[in-house]
């Protein structure tokens, strides 16, 4: 593989960005050693930094960035929509609705950090239920429209959980998680986020010729032998398990599914089956980046990582709509 092709310089650019997470932080250590030291075991402030905080605190940065890529990638993919967003799938609010439950009612307390997950991720579950059983059909322009009602019914369920939260400290402990961060992240986190972005990865590559054969049209995947139905349904659910596990790890993390398709499209040669992996190598390095920016700030102003994302990636997809815009007219 060439070093100046568009998948190496993919994969440095993200190795040097992971890196630099390792290196931020408000005391300075020599990272490399720090990391050899916790991984033969050795005590010392360097690896307990490198081990315990900033190492699982950018995995799971970069296994939601690369979840959420990978989903916008998929999703655009296959609706044939360039602003198709993964928590059109319903599975974005339905996991933040899962998690929500958790605050309000005190669920599973003896579950420790997996309480949140587990809850989010049935809440995802749930939902992506709901809407196939709504959709009824696996044509994507149901499965939009099925999961926008879903989403919109979580969304008002989750105002309505906000709106009776027992005291103002649970109200505000729910908005600061839905607000987004990797902050408190541990290897418990990642270890229940891998499994995930692997089985949803593996859904979503399975169907990557339906996703070149759907930008020719339905009628044509289908006369291609294709089963249109079956693919996009599994589609959307590894969407769903990306999407709803990555919410509820890290609360709303948004318009990375948006953007990192968009950025990633000109490497793909706007293929939609060879946009995959870029989308999620952008995604990854997109939240690292951004996860990277909170922790610049000064101590006690850290903002809130799906702030972040949505101060940084409006601009870009303003940009992006603009370019767009002028090829048009």
């Amino acid at each position: 593989m060439s070093l100046k092709s568009p998948a190496t310089l993919l994969f440095l650019g993200l190795l040097a960005v992971f890196f630099v997470s390792l290196s931020v932080g408000s005391t300075s250590i020599p990272v490399l050693e720090g990391l050899f030291a916790w991984a033969r075991g050795q005590a010392g402030i360097a690896a307990l930094i490198i081990g315990e905080i900033r190492l699982p605190r950018a995995l799971l940065a970069l296994c939601v960035g690369a979840a959420l890529g990978l989903s916008g990638a998929a999703l655009q993919g296959l609706l044939r929509n360039p602003l198709a967003d993964p928590s059109l799938t319903g599975a974005s609010s339905g996991a933040a609705l899962g998690a929500a439950t958790t605050f309000y009612f005190g669920l599973l307390p003896g579950m420790g950090v997996f309480a949140l997950m587990l809850t989010g991720l049935a809440g995802a579950g749930l939902t992506l239920l709901l809407t196939l059983v709504l959709a009824g059909s696996g044509r994507p322009a149901l499965l939009l429209l099925a999961g926008l009602a879903i989403s919109s019914l979580s969304g008002a369920i989750l105002a309505a959980v906000l709106n009776f939260a027992p005291n103002p400290f649970a109200m505000q402990e729910l908005v600061f998680w839905l607000l987004g961060s990797v902050s408190k992240g541990s290897m418990a986190h990642v270890a229940f986020l891998l499994p995930a972005l692997l089985i949803g990865g593996i859904l979503i590559r399975q169907q990557r010729p339906l996703l070149a054969a759907l930008s020719l049209g339905e009628q044509t995947a289908s006369s291609l032998g294709l089963d249109v139905r079956r693919g996009a349904c599994l589609i959307v659910l590894g969407v769903a398990i990306l999407v709803g596990t990555a919410v509820a790890v890290a609360g709303n993390v948004g318009f990375v599914g948006l953007i990192a398709p968009h950025l990633a499209r000109p490497l793909a040669k706007n293929r939609p089956d060879c946009l995959l992996w870029p989308a999620a190598a952008i995604g990854a390095m997109f939240v690292l980046l951004a996860d990277i920016v909170s922790r610049l700030m000064p101590p006690g102003r850290e903002i809130h990582l799906g702030v972040l994302t949505a101060l940084i990636g409006t601009p870009i997809f303003i940009r992006l709509i603009w370019k767009e815009r002028r090829q048009w007219l």
